[in-house]
């Protein structure tokens, strides 16, 4: 295990350096320039095509999904403890000044997973049972031909390696940990009773899990657009309360965040002194909040019944702005607001964020964020359960489904039960990983979308 640890922590720091940077920031402003920052300039459009079309409750066809159920789905597993534990742990390692790079690979990450989503929907096609299927795996091997197989098999394999973590054990142990906070507050639990009831939830969030991913794609697109809405209007509402009974702190603390952006020690007090290391947390965390530059919410938009990729496309922009801009955001002035005491220099994760809604509302909140957070982590768990199930297919063909989908939903009895602080590292690693072929094909078959825009608005 310790050498397990050692070589992680090498590769993670080599992924999430130079190469991650380079590539994240480097094909996110390449993008944004050649299309004339269209995440700004085309944001009204974006939102008419996103808001307008989320009210029509048409059904889609057979092996398909409603735009509205894709986007459902992509924010189901973007929108999770990346927003919670994720914001909390950027601060604390980086200092306030990591929501501002967060929110700097956020306005590139808007255009770069506009480009994802397209290329996705453009270059996706159908398996041996009638089901739309695509992500990075299917426009490598559509888009850019044989010679380029080597990274389609690549992004397909770390996919499989990171769900089972990023997607699963470390979600599970987070609704966990929300669980027993909110029981102890109310003395309802003891610590002797914890191991008990951790393994209590985890069978039975792997029964929930399995079910609903058994049923399929049609049945998690359903799951997710009742979902996703209440758990994030329950978050926005706490949040804003916050926001509201401290307006008058806001301009300070949007300060801190400025300055601590290049020059972290002045508000840190020295416990945090690297800009690169503020712009590396800021960014890494945006990136697993928002999963742009990942691929991985290309995959449940190739599910959507549409014949329009750029407009599907725009969902892609709305989801980065709704999980990065507006809910991490909210996170982070929940923590700076409230007044708590931040760690700096030291891993925090969802209970800094959880003390700094207690401190300013009381105890009895932990039950609505124990819920809210449930609602994230569980809603991650389905969507990156059919990440993980159509990478798996990639490789292995469909007949590895069903095992997959069994094997995913165990491991969240594992989660409940076990100390998870490497597998936190492993999946951040395997996201590093995925990262480099995505990015690579996105680069590539950049012409692609930039003709498909011409043509679009040229129609328009």
């Amino acid at each position: 295990m310790e050498t397990i640890t050692q070589v992680n922590g090498i590769l993670n720091a080599f992924i999430w350096g130079i190469p991650a940077m380079v590539c994240i920031i480097g094909v996110g402003l390449y993008l944004s320039f050649k299309t004339g920052f269209i995440q700004i300039r085309k944001f009204p459009y974006a939102l008419r095509c996103t808001i307008g079309r989320m009210f029509k409750k048409k059904e889609a066809s057979d092996g398909a999904i409603t735009p509205f159920q894709a986007v459902c789905t992509a924010l189901a597993a973007t929108v999770g403890t990346g927003n919670i534990a994720g914001v909390a742990g950027a601060i604390a390692i980086g200092g306030p000044g990591a929501v501002f790079w967060m929110w700097i690979s956020a306005l590139l990450g808007m255009c770069t997973k506009f480009f994802e989503v397209t290329l996705a929907v453009h270059f996706r096609e159908r398996n041996d049972r009638g089901e739309l299927v695509g992500g990075p795996m299917y426009y490598i091997k559509n888009g850019l031909g044989k010679k380029w197989m080597i990274l389609a098999y690549a992004y397909a394999f770390f996919g499989v390696c990171a769900v089972f973590g990023t997607g699963n054990a470390t979600q599970v142990n987070t609704i966990t940990a929300a669980i027993n906070a909110a029981l102890m507050n109310f003395s309802i639990l003891s610590e002797a009773q914890l191991p008990t009831c951790n393994l209590v939830i985890g069978i039975t969030i792997c029964l929930i899990v399995g079910l609903i991913l058994i049923g399929g794609i049609k049945r998690i697109g359903r799951v997710s657009e009742r979902l996703v809405p209440l758990m994030a209007l329950l978050y926005v509402i706490l949040a804003l309360g916050i926001i509201v009974i401290h307006v008058d702190s806001i301009p300070a603390v949007f300060a801190a965040i400025f300055e601590g952006a290049f020059k972290p020690s002045a508000v840190t007090g020295g416990i945090v002194g690297s800009f690169f290391l503020s712009m590396k947390k800021g960014v890494s965390r945006g990136i697993f909040s928002n999963e742009a530059g990942l691929g991985t919410g290309s995959i449940a938009h190739a599910c959507a019944d549409t014949r329009e990729p750029i407009q599907q496309g725009m969902f892609g922009i709305f989801e980065v702005f709704m999980d990065t801009i507006v809910i991490c955001t909210m996170t982070a002035l929940v923590i700076l607001l409230s007044g708590v005491s931040v760690p700096y220099g030291q891993a925090a994760g969802a209970e800094l964020t959880i003390s700094g809604f207690t401190a300013v509302y009381g105890s009895w909140v932990s039950i609505f964020t124990a819920v809210a957070m449930c609602c994230f982590a569980f809603s991650t768990i389905i969507g990156w359960g059919l990440y993980g199930a159509r990478c798996a297919e990639f490789l292995f063909g469909s007949k590895i489904i069903l095992p997959f989908n069994i094997a995913y939903a165990l491991i969240a009895i594992v989660g409940a039960t076990v100390n998870l602080g490497l597998v936190w590292d492993m999946s951040d690693t395997f996201n590093g990983f995925m990262i480099v072929p995505n990015l690579i094909a996105v680069f590539l078959l950049a012409p692609t979308v930039f003709k498909m825009l011409k043509e679009h608005f040229q129609a328009k």
